[in-house]
């Protein structure tokens, strides 16, 4: 494939509309998501949609139109702006019954094959790099040299969900206050960071490539790791970053060090806190 070849391609991914068929994803990934939560009465069975329909549907419909919900609030819009396209909620919960209540779970268990799982995961990854990329178009027009703010709204465009687990969990009776995405960040929301961070500096010109190879690669990046992820498990690749920045810029080096001198200080009855004996007190002995 020659360069323009390739370019024409790139730019032929910027211009994909996302719906139908990869909101659909998205609300497939969503319903999966409701349906397979920790819940005490069900993990990955029906039997909670059975007994509450409709706050099975309230929590399924906050995942599928997070990021619209929680961008709206950061930027002064309607919170249930999502919600005026009555086209895509009338899919969203079209999906979500076929997901929890077809004839024999026929849809769930085909939607969950791992050929069809896969195709999911990559039409979820390009629509998640198609709104990182409307949200930084939007900040630059409507939040013009706020950049703090504009990266702050993509990542709820791109990542939203991650953080209406909390509210949907609640939708549905469930408290688990450990996890939350601000305790225990994911993939998702750093990935998110940095696509947000590239587009922003390609928008400035910082970063000379042609804009469709960036978006392109974005692309890709995500494609990637989720595959990798749900192949072999690589769930994080920015975590062995992450634990280098912090063990030298957030104090784990120095805790490190504090922790190895420690165990070689003596106590008052000269035996440390491995329980040998001063080497002084055992030339004595």
């Amino acid at each position: 494939m020659d360069s323009l070849t390739f370019i024409e391609f790139a730019k032929t991914l910027t211009r994909l509309k996302m719906y139908p068929y990869f909101d659909v994803a998205n609300y497939i990934l969503m319903c999966w998501t409701v349906r397979e939560d920790n819940h005490p009465q069900a993990t990955g069975s029906q039997m909670f949609s059975r007994k509450h329909p409709l706050s099975c549907w309230v929590a399924s419909m906050l995942m599928c139109f997070a990021g619209g919900i929680i961008g709206n609030l950061l930027v002064g819009e309607p919170v249930l702006g999502p919600f005026k396209d009555h086209q895509a909620v009338i899919t969203a919960t079209v999906v979500w019954y076929l997901i929890n209540f077809a004839p024999f779970d026929v849809v769930y268990k085909f939607t969950k094959l791992l050929p069809v799982r896969l195709m999911i995961f990559c039409m979820k990854e390009i629509q998640r790099t198609n709104k990182i990329h409307h949200a930084i178009l939007y900040g630059l027009k409507h939040l013009a040299g706020a950049y703090v703010q504009i990266i702050i709204y993509a990542i709820a465009k791109g990542a939203g969900y991650t953080y209406m687990r909390v509210f949907e969990r609640q939708v549905r009776g469930v408290w688990i206050p450990a996890t939350n995405e601000f305790l225990q960040p994911g993939f998702v929301t750093k990935g998110s960071l940095a696509a947000s961070v590239i587009f922003l500096l390609s928008y400035n010109g910082v970063i000379t490539t042609p804009f469709p190879i960036v978006y392109f690669c974005i692309a890709v990046f995500f494609i990637y790791f989720r595959l990798m992820s749900a192949i072999l498990g690589i769930h994080d690749p920015f975590l062995p970053f992450e634990n280098l920045f912090c063990s030298i810029f957030m104090g784990g080096m120095f805790d490190a060090l504090k922790k190895a001198v420690s165990r070689e200080k003596p106590t008052e009855d000269g035996v440390n806190s491995n329980g040998i004996k001063n080497r002084e007190e055992k030339k004595n002995d």
